[in-house]
């Protein structure tokens, strides 16, 4: 018996194990739980994005560290990958996602208080802890596919994905009647945000802890463990070589989404700057912001289906293409023009979807079921890091050179991507024949 179900599951997890379509109905169950919890996650990450660079430019008082917010929250966030993919490795998806999301509302509280004492120190430290809750967000993606076959993995990330475009979008629509808020309680405007951030990621804690049962990724361990044993005593054939881990895959779906994060966070940082310094008010900033977000979420279904309709490796060239547009555009638009900058945070945000979907699905493809959850939360630790670094570089290039070469400079580096993929399909054949010759 796995030790990590109780003996009073057993029986249940037996009815399970026997009928694939209880394990369907988890299935099904589970993703409505994580799509409820992602549209409060969603509302709690757009806070962080919309204002974040702003709330560090007042209190700073310089451009310069415009990027520092994006950075530390996004480092914040690489910590906390890698905790809630041990946690969800050792006691499951529900203990895992819950942690996540309490701290990142802990650290929301810690901004306000931040800002409204004028620290410094508290800022930053409350950012890092903010970064939490953005983890969480993305990680909740992988707890719909535990049970899913893999015709219905990217699809099931794109429901995910999809689900989290409601709070995202609303949330900075919201940053003026936030503001005033605070405002009414004697806080800065810019904490206003923040209030709904601490809200919302407490709720979607709140959501997973009571309703995520019994936990998909337990359940999925046990069947794993279980047909696997079964398969040992019925066979003298070695089965376990069915579950060989993919390196090559592993390896390109990380880099897809390290490169993707890189490009969007350097370009998505800095737009809100940006457009103040040419004369946009929050209001536009959130129009502009809002529609990145939807991008980088609502497209989310029919990516899923493109992703498993056209494959993996397709998509993500898509991704890298789509990023190049993203970058040229916001390079060449003028500051002035909200259609430019919309059409590019527009593209930005779909460029990302694309890589990020295509990505996950190779990564949950390759990676050995049995440490598929530890793998997931490495490899998400090396997209918050990169994205740390994309952000705390893209205020130093703004002030050193200007905005339009960080744009420009995001587009082609997206174009990376093209001899990853090169590299990965150099083996794919052989792959492919492993595989027949392993079912043969």
């Amino acid at each position: 018996m796995n030790k990590k179900i109780s003996e009073s599951e057993s029986a249940r997890l037996q009815e399970y194990i026997d009928s694939p379509e209880k394990q369907q109905q988890l299935y099904r169950k589970t993703l409505i739980i994580v799509v409820l919890a992602q549209i409060f996650g969603g509302a709690g990450l757009a806070a962080g994005v919309t204002v974040g660079a702003l709330l560090a430019q007042d209190m700073l008082g310089s451009d310069s560290f415009g990027g520092i917010p994006s950075a530390l929250f996004t480092l914040g966030s690489a910590g906390a990958a890698l905790g809630v993919g041990w946690l969800s490795q050792r006691f499951g998806r529900r203990t895992g996602l819950t942690a996540g999301f309490f701290a990142g509302g802990i650290g929301a509280i810690g901004i306000i208080i931040a800002a409204a004492t004028n620290n410094l120190f508290l800022l930053f430290a409350s950012l890092l802890v903010y970064g939490s809750g953005m983890a969480t967000n993305l990680q909740a993606r992988y707890a719909g596919t535990d049970l899913a076959s893999p015709k219905q993995r990217a699809t099931a990330i794109s429901i995910s994905l999809v689900s989290t475009t409601f709070g995202a979008v609303a949330g900075p629509n919201l940053v003026n009647t936030m503001g005033k808020f605070a405002e009414s309680f004697g806080l800065p405007a810019l904490a206003g945000p923040f209030i709904l951030a601490a809200a919302a990621f407490t709720l979607a804690g709140l959501v997973l802890l009571i309703l995520l049962r019994p936990d998909p990724f337990l359940i999925s361990q046990e069947i794993m463990f279980r047909k696997k044993t079964m398969d040992s005593k019925n066979s003298s054939g070695n089965h376990s070589e069915t579950f060989t881990e993919n390196k090559r895959g592993i390896i390109t779906g990380a880099v897809v989404m390290v490169l993707t994060q890189i490009v969007m966070v350097m370009i998505m940082t800095m737009t809100p700057i940006h457009m103040e310094h040419h004369g946009h008010g929050l209001n536009e900033v959130g129009i502009v912001i809002s529609i990145h977000i939807a991008a980088m979420y609502l497209p989310s279904l029919v990516t899923g289906i493109l992703v498993d309709k056209l494959g993996r490796t397709f998509m993500a060239v898509a991704s890298g293409a789509t990023l190049l547009a993203a970058g040229l555009i916001a390079a060449l638009a003028p500051g002035d023009s909200m259609t430019g900058l919309i059409i590019a945070l527009a593209l930005l945000g779909l460029g990302w979807n694309f890589g990020l979907i295509s990505g996950t699905a190779l990564i949950i493809d390759s990676a050995h079921p049995a440490a598929r959850a530890k793998t997931q939360g490495t490899i998400d630790v090396l997209v918050a890091l990169a994205g740390a670094s994309g952000g705390a570089l893209s205020g130093m290039i703004v002030v050193h050179s200007s905005y339009t070469t960080l744009a420009f400079a995001g587009g082609i580096f997206s174009l990376l991507l093209i001899p990853v993929i090169v590299w990965s399909l150099s083996n794919q054949k052989n792959i492919n024949e492993k595989s027949r010759s392993l079912h043969s």
